[in-house]
Parts: C-alpha cells; sequence; structure tokens
C-alpha cells in the first residue's frame, strides 16, 4: 500500500540536493515534509480510542441495546474522522499556491498573492497550546491583505526537537515559493 506522505523526505535524502522541487506532478498538493512524531502519536491514541469505543458498541449491541450501540460508532466515527484530520493538518504546496490546514479552517494563498515567503525569530505556540516560547516560524506576507498564521513553526507537532526536518522544509516552501512566485 503506497503511503505517499512518506515519500516527501525520501526526495532529499536520495542525493537529490541540487533538485528543489522533486516531485514529478506539480499540480498536485503535497506536504514538503512529513508529519512529525506528536501528531502522527496524538492520530494513533486517538485511533486506539476509536477501536475502543467501536469494541464497546460491540458489546452494547450484542447486550440488545441498539440505541446505545448505535451512540458509540458515531462517536467512533468521529474521534476517526479526527484523527484523519490531524494528520492532515500541515502546510501543503503545488504550482497553484501554498496551503495553511488547520484543524478546523483551511487557508489557501495563490503564489501571485504571496508577497514573501521566508522564516523569522517571533514567538510561538508550543505545541498548539497558548503557551509561547521564542522560536522560528515560516510566515507568508500577502499582497494586499493581512498576515495569515504561521505555516510552520519549529515548536508544533511536526518540527518539535527536529531542527534538520523544520530546516529542510522551509527551505523546500521557500523553493516552491522562488519557483512559482512572480
Amino acid at each position: 500500500m503506497p503511503l505517499p506522505f512518506l515519500t516527501a523526505d525520501r526526495a532529499f535524502d536520495a542525493g537529490a540536493e541540487d533538485v528543489a522541487l522533486p516531485y514529478d506532478d506539480h499540480d498536485s498538493w503535497r506536504r514538503p515534509y512529513r508529519p512529525g512524531p506528536w501528531r502522527v502519536s496524538a492520530a494513533a491514541g486517538l485511533l486506539l480510542l476509536a477501536s475502543f469505543v467501536l469494541f464497546a458498541a460491540m458489546i452494547i449491541g450484542l447486550a440488545g441495546e441498539p440505541s446505545g450501540a448505535l451512540l458509540c460508532m458515531v462517536l467512533a466515527a468521529v474521534v476517526i474522522a479526527c484523527a484523519l484530520r490531524l494528520l492532515r493538518v500541515g502546510a501543503w504546496v503545488s504550482r497553484h499556491g501554498v496551503r495553511r490546514v488547520g484543524f478546523f479552517r483551511t487557508t489557501t494563498v495563490a503564489w501571485s498573492r504571496a508577497g514573501t515567503v521566508r522564516t523569522v525569530q517571533q514567538p510561538v505556540k508550543w505545541l498548539g497550546f497558548p503557551r509561547t516560547v521564542q522560536g522560528q516560524a515560516l510566515v507568508v506576507a500577502r499582497r494586499g491583505a493581512g498576515s495569515m498564521p504561521p505555516l510552520m513553526t519549529d515548536h508544533d507537532a511536526d518540527f518539535l526537537s527536529r531542527s534538520e526536518a523544520f530546516e529542510r522544509a522551509t527551505d523546500a516552501v521557500e523553493a516552491w515559493a522562488d519557483e512559482y512566485r512572480r
């Protein structure tokens, strides 16, 4: 079974240091990095919780309470949907622009509307919690509009304690911006 989210770093690991955009199809939306261990662990925990809720639904259904079993199955479906959405959160790029996928909201900026794409030192949220720490963030300044939240930070669920991966991902997004921003 192909796992396309694992191919992002392999393109860089395979010695393609001189290739800034290592993908064949530039029209597809791609995440230029692998999901981090914190994000994958949280999604795995949610899927484990969903399996227990589905097991409870089976037991409740066998006990003769179809409404309780149905409620548990709906709850498990919601938890599974949350786990899958959590895995989609992050920065995505294509020939058309850059996309910041959040848990509840997705923002897309076309390359023609993107002013600058750069890494800055600023206070960033630690794992998305309200607590802020000093760190690096990849920001996109839009032309003629306000700024959008950072695309990625070095303290989010994808890059906490993975500074090399953060540098590689920011370089990849900046390379996409340099290639298509005109």
